[in-house]
């Protein structure tokens, strides 16, 4: 586990941007950087600005409209704002409608939009899931949001997946199931399903309103999807209607949820570690530098080249024509930048 770099210099560095400032850490050097991973992103609600956060606990956010601008420098792909929201790692960021949602180590924090823009980092608030005991501080490495329930779906390191209403800040139920750490979630909500991936290689499929499993699919015992030397561990969850693609250790697999079996197994070496369904093709991260681009049919249609040798995020944002773009980011302080989604238009940087 990564440490936190301490804050204990910040000075406010005034912007060319209005109404904008970045607390700026002036004790950031090389070895930090070099040692920089970004482990999420999400886009606000209008579609004008992107959170990432790192490895140090810090969360940046970036204004699209002034590095997408024909007059962008180098100065306009940097953070109009940065801040420290966790004693350790960044690992998922969600946006609502009003607020950026932040996880941790054991906590999950919530920040207005609307603050964030104005510069105020001041949380809202911040819960703990119902944990066995006081000492339990386990990552949370998933979140997801059911507009339907307003709530909250998170899971992490205590291998459960508990739900917060939103309404409330009351966690309400807890689903247990998995037998080691849940690294990824999914939600079909017409369904009132949520999907979950975990260290022990399982899928587990939840009805919401019973809080009980109703599937459990063990990706890493269908020979086609195994892949021993990788190991079992599924970090890789996302679905659309009938479909859910998954992978990890596992290959990189589309399954038919109603059928509960693998249409396309996608050739691609290394882990993937995240994935998105975009038009008839799917885009995924993980292992190397590039982004795999493949169609549903299982073949790989092309690898494009990123600028960090190892990808944890990929995110779509697909809100504003204005500003829909692709962007990739991982073992680097770079988060690269894509218009068109088949070459690499420019990076931002911590």
């Amino acid at each position: 586990m990564f440490m936190r770099l301490c804050l204990n210099e910040c000075r406010i560095k005034s912007r060319d941007y209005p109404g904008f400032s970045r607390i700026y850490t002036e004790n950031m050097g090389p070895v930090e950087l070099l040692h920089m991973s970004v482990f999420s992103q999400s886009f606000s609600p209008c579609g004008r600005f992107l959170a990432a956060g790192n490895n140090y606990g810090e969360i940046a956010i970036f204004s699209l409209s002034a590095a997408l601008s024909p007059d962008a420098t180098d100065l306009s792909r940097k953070p109009v704002l940065t801040f420290a929201a966790h004693e350790g790692p960044v690992f998922a960021l969600l946006s609502t409608d009003t607020h950026l949602l932040s996880s941790g180590n054991g906590e999950i924090s919530a920040w207005s939009w609307v603050e964030l823009i104005k510069r105020s980092t001041k949380a809202v608030w911040t819960r703990r899931p119902n944990y066995k005991t006081s000492l339990e501080i386990p990552e949370i490495n998933a979140m997801i949001f059911s507009p339907k329930e307003n709530s909250l779906i998170v899971g992490g390191g205590d291998n459960n997946i508990h739900i917060m209403d939103m309404e409330t800040g009351m966690f309400k139920s807890v689903l247990q199931g998995h037998t080691d750490y849940v690294h990824c979630l999914a939600l079909k909500e017409r369904e009132g399903e949520i999907l979950s991936g975990g260290e022990d290689g399982a899928v587990r499929i939840w009805d919401s309103r019973t809080s009980q499993a109703v599937h459990c699919i063990e990706v890493f015992k269908y020979e086609e999807c195994a892949r021993p030397q990788f190991g079992k561990w599924i970090s890789c969850l996302v679905t659309d209607s009938d479909w859910m693609l998954c992978g990890g250790g596992p290959s990189l697999s589309l399954w038919h949820l109603r059928s509960m079996s693998p249409t396309s197994v996608f050739p691609l070496p290394g882990c993937q570690r995240e994935a998105v369904f975009h038009q008839d093709a799917i885009m995924a991260v993980g292992e190397g530098p590039h982004v795999s681009h493949c169609l549903l049919g299982g073949s790989v249609k092309a690898q494009i080249p990123c600028t960090s040798p190892s990808l944890n995020t990929i995110a779509l944002n697909l809100s504003s024509n204005e500003h829909k773009v692709m962007t990739v980011a991982g073992s680097s302080d770079k988060i690269d930048v894509f218009i068109n989604f088949s070459y690499r238009a420019f990076s931002l940087s911590f």
